[in-house]
């Protein structure tokens, strides 16, 4: 994986994952109440979908759902003064995700072809739109890699679900955080080995950059859906 195709995947990460944990266990340990603490760290990755899509002027989906979710829960934990409310937004994120990952298997382009945009460089789209239209097998590990991510996602949304209403409020930050980074490097190492065993066999990434030896796209079959 190259240097630009990390900072492309580490880079949220650090902003969803990581910061937020860390803000709330120092939150707690200075005496602020666990619902008040969620809600602190939580404004970290909504500040930084805010400010994603002002230097963008775009509102990416992910970004929307971040910011609308922190509202509702917040909202509702300040009249319940529940903390488990916002531990379930954390439930809900993936949920959500997952759900509209499976989704886009039924769009004319899965979600991990729009991901290769990200990690792509210089011709790279080109040569992912060729391979799309031209290869089979491309459309086909595409799509497989996108069910794959999709049900990830889920699987971290029930688990989270079952952390939010079981175990201990102070708990459930630092294990769920725990649990998301081990799936995601789950998810990270298959797609790594798929896409090298891809590249091996068809000679193109399926991230859309041209072979070592910038090889064509073999001809197999007509334009893809």
């Amino acid at each position: 994986m190259t240097s630009h195709a990390r900072r492309a995947l580490l880079a949220p990460l650090a902003v969803t994952i990581a910061l937020p944990a860390a803000l709330y266990y120092v939150l707690r340990a200075q005496g602020t109440a666990p619902w008040q603490a969620l809600l602190i760290s939580g404004v970290i990755p909504a500040a930084h979908a805010v400010v994603t899509a002002v230097r963008r002027r775009h509102v990416a989906f992910f970004d929307l759902l971040v910011v609308a979710l922190l509202a509702v829960s917040a909202a509702t934990s300040l009249v319940s003064g529940d903390p488990r409310v916002l531990l379930l937004k954390d439930a809900a994120i993936p949920a959500v995700l997952g759900l509209w990952i499976a989704g886009t298997l039924f769009l004319s382009r899965p979600f991990a072809f729009h991901f290769g945009t990200h990690l792509r460089r210089g011709s790279g789209d080109a040569e992912a739109e060729r391979a799309w239209q031209e290869l089979p097998a491309y459309r086909q590990a595409l799509r497989g890699l996108t069910l794959l991510w999709g049900g990830v996602e889920l699987l971290d949304a029930a688990l989270s679900t079952v952390q939010a209403l079981v175990l201990p409020v102070d708990a459930v930050p630092v294990l769920g955080r725990i649990q998301s980074f081990t799936l995601l490097a789950l998810v990270v190492v298959i797609t790594v080995r798929r896409s090298r065993r891809f590249r091996a066999r068809h000679g193109i990434s399926l991230f859309g950059t041209a072979g070592p030896a910038g090889v064509p796209v073999p001809q197999e079959a007509g334009p893809g859906a």
